[in-house]
Order: structure tokens, then C-alpha cells, then sequence
């Protein structure tokens, strides 16, 4: 398991427990030692998750063992049929895509897919589209409108790709097309920042009439790096930035930018996939009625959300 350095010593005490659980031979006081200690390291493990740094959230958000687009769609998504292509180019893996049923509920989805392993990331181009990755999901949108399909997406990248073959296939466009094409939407568009939540790369899944974040996820303009960079002429600042940038659920709900806080399972959600897929699918869930039962015209009450923000 992939182990971050503040969670060193809750693995710490994970590790003298299973030594003492391998020693313990009916023994009352290694029995009694093993409790002292389970209870110490669930203590230390709530202190250290209820006072995470922005920066020590960016890190969470980012964890490999992070439950990805694929696996809220394989415990949320019945009959999921994935759907490929822009038809323009080709193929783009760093966007998932297709329909299913949601609840019993005919739905569209697409999400940013970073992959699992190296060889799995650098097939799925590490979450960061290409154009055709946002040309095929207007595509998707498309369908979905003339279907009359809510769509649900599932934002975690760190951004679009930033490649000169991306940029020479109309990056920006493309970006700005997808968010045209969401602000359009007819049905209801309810969006899940389940990890990352980087630049116009995320913005282009995420301007939905519905905007859900998990407790330790990130949204921002520009990752805490890139923002370094530029402001700072030292990458190595990158956690002064993520200070700056207001980029947690809490900032955020603060500022109107999302809708609501998904609870994770203590530790985050990389320790307990089952229990953060049950209360994502609880919440979007509830989402989905409600803009289904109180909103009239999906596209005004978006345009009305969004205008609203550039108010505060």
C-alpha cells in the first residue's frame, strides 16, 4: 500500500499491532496491548485526517489507491454500455464514457479515467485529455439531449494535456466547446469531484447544475505546482500555493463554487472504496431528485448558478 509521510506513524503502530497479533498465543496482556494500541493508532489516524493541510489534501486527492471513475461506475451504474470516439480523431481512454442505468434511472456518464498501475496510467495518459477526449464527450452530451438522459460526471485530473499535438488539435477549443456544451445541456448535469480537480481540464465536466466534492478532494484554477511556477519562479513553493488557492471542499462550499461535501470513510476514501462508492452514489443520488422534482428549465437554472458566482 502506497503510504504518504504524515500517515507514517498511524503504519507505524498498523505494524506493531500485527506483530504482536503474530506473537499473541491466548496471552492477556499482549491481548490487552493490542487493544491500547488499536485504539491509539484510530485516535491518531481522526487527528491527522480532521486537520489535513491544503497541501496534505492535495496529496489525498491524489493517492493511486484512490477510487477512480471506473470503479464508481462498476458500484453505481447498472448495464453501463461504455461508448468510444469523437468521430472527428479517435479515441481518448482519459475520458470514460457511455450509458447505464442509475437507480433505476436511464443516465449518461462521463468521467476523467487516470488508471491503475504505470502501464495502465500512461494508456489513460495519467486523467489529462486530449481534444478529441472533449470533443467525444459533446458528442456524448449530444446524445444524451436527444434522448432526454440526466449525465452524471465524475471529474479527477490534473488537467488538460498540455502536449504540442493537443494544442495543434485545438486544445482550447475543444475545452471551451465542452463547457458550451454543458452549460447547454437540457437535462439535469450533476458533477462529482471524486480526486483532482484541475483548470478548464475539470471546468469542462464539472459546470453542472449540481456540483459535489469529496471531503478530501481539490478544485482549483491551476495545480498548487503550475501556480508555484508562475508565481513564485520555484516549483519547490508548491505548498505555499496550495494555501493560497482555496482549493478544499470546505473553501470552496464557502465560496459557493460546489453544492455540497461528500463525507469519506476515516482515512480517506483510498482506505475503504465500498464505503465512499455507497455514500457518492448516496449523494448524487439525492441530487438528482431534487433537481429532477425543483427545477423547471436545467439550462437557466445553470446559467443563473454560474452568472451568480461572477456576483459574489
Amino acid at each position: 500500500m502506497f503510504i504518504l509521510d504524515f500517515e507514517k506513524p498511524i503504519f507505524e503502530l498498523e505494524a506493531k499491532i500485527k506483530e504482536l497479533k503474530n506473537l499473541n498465543g491466548g496471552d492477556l496482556n499482549i491481548v490487552e496491548e493490542i487493544k491500547k494500541l488499536e485504539s491509539k493508532q484510530k485516535k491518531l489516524l481522526k487527528q491527522i485526517y480532521s486537520n489535513l493541510t491544503p497541501w496534505q489534501k492535495v496529496l489525498v486527492a491524489r493517492h493511486q489507491e484512490r477510487p477512480h471513475t471506473s470503479d464508481y461506475i462498476k458500484g453505481m451504474i447498472d448495464d453501463f454500455a461504455p461508448l468510444a470516439g469523437d468521430r472527428l480523431f479517435g479515441e481518448d481512454l482519459a475520458i470514460t464514457a457511455g450509458i447505464g442505468r442509475f437507480c433505476g434511472i436511464s443516465v449518461a456518464i462521463l468521467g476523467h479515467e487516470k488508471g491503475r498501475d504505470t502501464d495502465d496510467r500512461i494508456r489513460h495518459n495519467f486523467g489529462m485529455p486530449h481534444p478529441e477526449g472533449y470533443r467525444k464527450a459533446c458528442r456524448i452530451m449530444k446524445l444524451a439531449a436527444k434522448f432526454q438522459l440526466p449525465l452524471l460526471t465524475f471529474i479527477d485530473t490534473a488537467g488538460a494535456y498540455p502536449g504540442i499535438g493537443a494544442e495543434e488539435r485545438g486544445q482550447a477549443e475543444a475545452i471551451a466547446r465542452s463547457i458550451e456544451a454543458s452549460l447547454n445541456f437540457p437535462c439535469p448535469m450533476i458533477a462529482t469531484i471524486i480526486g483532482e480537480g484541475g483548470s478548464g481540464g475539470a471546468v469542462a465536466l464539472a459546470a453542472a447544475n449540481n456540483i459535489l466534492m469529496l471531503e478530501h478532494s481539490v478544485y482549483s484554477v491551476i495545480s498548487p505546482e503550475g501556480c508555484a511556477s508562475i508565481l513564485y519562479r520555484d516549483v519547490e513553493k508548491a505548498e505555499d500555493a496550495a494555501d493560497s488557492l482555496k482549493l478544499t471542499a470546505h473553501d470552496l462550499l464557502e465560496f459557493k463554487m460546489i453544492d455540497e461535501i461528500i463525507s469519506e470513510p476515516l482515512g480517506g476514501a483510498h482506505t475503504d472504496h465500498a464505503a465512499a462508492i455507497k455514500s457518492v452514489k448516496e449523494s448524487v443520488k439525492a441530487a438528482l431528485q431534487s433537481t429532477m422534482s425543483n427545477v423547471k428549465n436545467y439550462k437557466e437554472h445553470r446559467a443563473d448558478k454560474f452568472l451568480q458566482l461572477s456576483r459574489l
